[in-house]
């Protein structure tokens, strides 16, 4: 019952770390020009990747020092992100193996 609930956990963080690194890259295409946002499926793209991802930038970028016109959060987000995903598979392996004591 356990292992169903990791899995999930699993591959929602594994799709954030995805939106979240597809939302840097459409904000650097857009930014250049690359890609044009007044299409209609551009924008809503664009748009779904910006609500799912901004409330955990914003926050980021609150506590990051001003880098100029450089925006570090995404890379911290991802990081923090692949820290879940580290800290979730410790996590199942020791509950799987019977070796809880050792995570406290």
């Amino acid at each position: 019952m356990i292992r169903p609930l990791f899995w999930l956990l699993l591959e929602v963080l594994n799709l954030y770390w995805w939106a979240v690194l597809l939302a840097a890259v459409f904000s650097t295409l857009a930014s250049f020009g690359v890609i044009d946002t007044r299409n209609r499926i551009v924008w809503s793209i664009g748009d779904f990747l910006y609500r799912i991802t901004e409330p955990a930038l914003r926050r980021i970028r609150n506590f990051l020092p001003s880098f100029g016109s450089i925006d570090l959060s995404p890379l911290v987000l991802l990081l923090l992100v692949q820290g879940a995903i580290m800290v979730t598979v410790n996590i199942e392996a020791a509950i799987l193996t019977g070796a809880m004591q050792y995570l406290l």
